[in-house]
C-alpha cells in the first residue's frame, strides 16, 4: 500500500475515531430493514440522527435509503457507516445475509466506512464469508475502513456468547481484513479481557436487546470498557429510550470520559447553540 493510500485510510479512520483514537461509540440504525419500523413515534431518522450527533455519538450505521431522509448537516460532527448487507426477520432463513449495495456506492454516497454482517455457523455462512472477503478487497482498493459484525449464530450454535466461539468470530473478521469488529459481549469482564487482548483490531460490543432501564444499559457500557473493548455499538438501548439524545449523551460520557459540560452533555442543556443547530 502506498503512502497516499495509507493517508486516505488514516483520514477516514480519524473521522471515525474523532473524539478519542482508542474509543468508539457507534449507534446502529440498520434494524429497520430486518425488523421493520423502529424509529420512535413522532420522530424521524433525520431528527434521531441530529439527537445522536448532539449527544456525542461517533457514528451511525444506516442502509443506503435512509440517507435520503437525513440532512447532510447531521453528519458534520458524526461519521457515516453504510451497511452493505441485509435480511428480514420473515425470511425462511433470517440468518442469511445478502449484499444490497457495494463499496463504490458507499463512497459515492459519502460514507466514512462500511459494515458487513456475518453469522458464523449459519446455513448461509459460505456466502457471507465470501462476501466479507470481497468487500474487504474493495475496501483495500478504495481505502475505506471496514467494520465486520460477526456473530456466532445458526442451527448448531447453542450459546452465541460462548467465549471460544466469539473469539473465532473475531479472528475471522480480522483475518479477512476488517479494520474493526463488532461482536457480542461474552458475559464477564475477565473473559472480555482475554478476547480483546487477543484481537488485533479494535473491538466494539453489540448493545444487544433492550434492557430494563437506561441505567442498566449505561452500566453495560461500563462493563464492556472494563473488559478492554474499544467501545459499544448500541442501537435499541439508545434509540428506543424515552429520550434518545440524553441517553446517547450518557453513553458517550462513559465511553469517552466526557466531562459534564463536554460533548456528551449537549442533549441535557436545552437551548445550547450546537443543539439548536443540529436539531433545526
Amino acid at each position: 500500500m502506498t503512502t497516499h493510500q495509507h493517508f486516505a485510510r488514516a483520514v477516514r479512520l480519524g473521522r471515525l475515531f474523532r473524539h478519542d483514537p482508542r474509543r468508539l461509540m457507534i449507534v446502529p440504525l440498520d434494524h429497520s430493514l430486518s425488523d421493520g419500523p423502529v424509529i420512535p413515534r413522532g420522530s424521524s431518522v433525520d431528527r434521531l440522527a441530529g439527537q445522536l450527533a448532539a449527544g456525542g455519538a461517533d457514528a451511525i450505521v444506516v442502509h443506503k435509503g435512509s440517507l435520503r431522509h437525513i440532512a447532510a448537516a447531521r453528519l458534520a460532527t458524526m461519521s457515516l457507516i453504510l451497511h452493505l448487507n441485509a435480511s428480514t426477520a420473515h425470511a425462511p432463513d433470517p440468518d442469511a445475509k445478502y449484499l444490497v449495495t457495494g463499496v463504490e456506492d458507499a463512497l459515492r454516497m459519502g460514507a466514512d466506512a462500511v459494515s458487513v454482517h456475518v453469522n458464523m455457523g449459519s446455513r448461509d455462512e459460505r456466502r457471507q464469508i465470501a462476501d466479507l472477503g470481497a468487500v474487504a478487497d474493495a475496501c483495500d482498493r478504495w481505502n475505506l475502513p471496514l467494520m465486520a459484525m460477526v456473530y456466532p449464530r445458526g442451527p448448531e450454535i447453542a450459546d452465541p456468547r460462548d467465549p471460544e466461539l466469539v473469539a473465532h468470530a473475531v479472528t475471522l473478521a480480522a483475518d479477512l481484513g476488517a479494520d474493526l469488529v463488532k461482536a457480542p459481549y461474552v458475559g464477564s469482564t475477565a473473559a472480555m479481557r482475554e478476547l480483546t487482548a487477543a484481537c488485533p483490531v479494535p473491538l466494539v460490543c453489540a448493545g444487544g436487546p433492550r434492557r430494563g432501564t437506561d441505567d442498566e444499559a449505561v452500566e453495560f457500557a461500563r462493563e464492556v470498557l472494563r473488559g478492554g473493548a474499544a467501545g459499544v455499538a448500541m442501537g435499541r438501548n439508545i434509540f428506543q429510550s424515552s429520550d434518545p439524545g440524553a441517553m446517547a449523551a450518557r453513553v458517550a460520557r462513559v465511553v469517552h470520559g466526557f466531562p459534564e459540560d463536554g460533548p456528551g452533555h449537549f442533549m441535557e442543556g436545552c437551548g445550547s447553540e450546537l443543539e439548536q443547530t443540529v436539531l433545526a
